[in-house]
């Protein structure tokens, strides 16, 4: 087998052993494949062109290919990306005992900024959650979708994946499957529980509605899709005026620095949002802190 006929192998280890998601799959393939690319062309310059043997991953090889994607202008934070999907397919070759030692010990991750997530103020968040119009299906679909994703700080792939066996009503809580398929618990706010409940109820009127458990409708009757939710997020927040770029995932992190702000512990927040280390979590730290700074300047005599 050559290079690229291990990477495949590597690629079907994350999406069946290691159950990965479908786009962080997509992302290892297409890193990889530039690797691949990478190491034909070196051949080519040895007078070897053509695919690759594993032998020719190498720590050499991993050097040069950094190299090149820093001459190409990839920022610090994408390059360390690359490196990650490489060191992950040098370890599954070594586990595989094709190679014998790992070409990526002795390379550097690339020195990245710490980038604080954007947020959304709880004004924003409010406008937000009333924009859509309750008196027609689609906004009360919409108005649910929103109080969801806010009151549970679901990502925009575990909100349109719910099912209507993920939801329990009386109990007030949503079981959204995450990363590595994962399932977590997260509660429901009152409001939120009030959103779902009246939409639910349409939801059952809809002709297509009882061919699929999707609880978030397309109008074609199926599962709406991530597109979807996005441009009706986008969509939203333009019509109630918010000015700064808004997106599923700015309603994460909003739910997320909301709670800290808020009085809520840092392991609680990691568990609400799935994180399956508490290093992901701590981002948020740093915006919570901005925010008691803020509250220090405004009440201290002396600030």
């Amino acid at each position: 087998m050559d290079l690229s006929s291990w990477v495949d192998a590597y690629l079907s280890h994350l999406r069946v052993e290691r159950a990965l998601a479908a786009n962080t799959v997509e992302a290892y393939a297409r890193d990889l494949a530039k690797l691949c690319e990478h190491a034909e062309a070196e051949g080519e310059g040895g007078g070897d062109g053509g695919p690759r043997e594993p032998a020719a991953f190498d720590e050499r090889l991993v050097s040069t290919y950094m190299v090149k994607l820093g001459g190409e202008g990839l920022g610090a934070r994408s390059a360390a990306r690359h490196l990650s999907a490489v060191r992950g397919f040098a370890k599954f070759l070594v586990r595989e005992r094709v190679i014998g030692a790992n070409p990526c010990a002795l390379v550097e991750r690339p020195r990245t900024g710490r980038k604080l997530p954007k947020v959304l103020t709880t004004g924003d968040i409010g406008a937000l959650l009333e924009a859509p119009d309750a008196a027609t299906f689609r906004g009360l679909r919409d108005r649910a979708l929103l109080h969801v994703m806010y009151a549970a700080g679901l990502r925009v792939s575990e909100v349109v994946g719910l099912r209507l066996g993920e939801l329990d009503l009386r109990k007030g809580v949503v079981m959204p499957l995450g990363k590595g398929q994962k399932r977590r618990l997260v509660p429901l706010g009152e409001p939120a529980l009030d959103a779902l409940d009246a939409y639910l109820a349409k939801r059952a009127e809809q002709p297509r509605a009882a061919a699929t458990t999707a609880v978030f409708l397309s109008p074609r009757g199926g599962a709406l899709t991530r597109q979807a939710a996005w441009k009706m997020i986008t969509g939203y927040a333009r019509s109630v005026g918010i000015s700064k770029p808004a997106s599923p995932h700015k309603m994460r992190h909003s739910f997320a620095t909301h709670l800290l702000e808020g009085g809520a512990d840092l392991r609680s927040v990691q568990t609400l949002l799935g994180h399956a280390s508490i290093t992901t979590t701590e981002i948020y730290t740093h915006v919570a802190d901005e925010h008691v700074r803020a509250a220090y300047r405004r009440a201290h005599p002396r600030a």
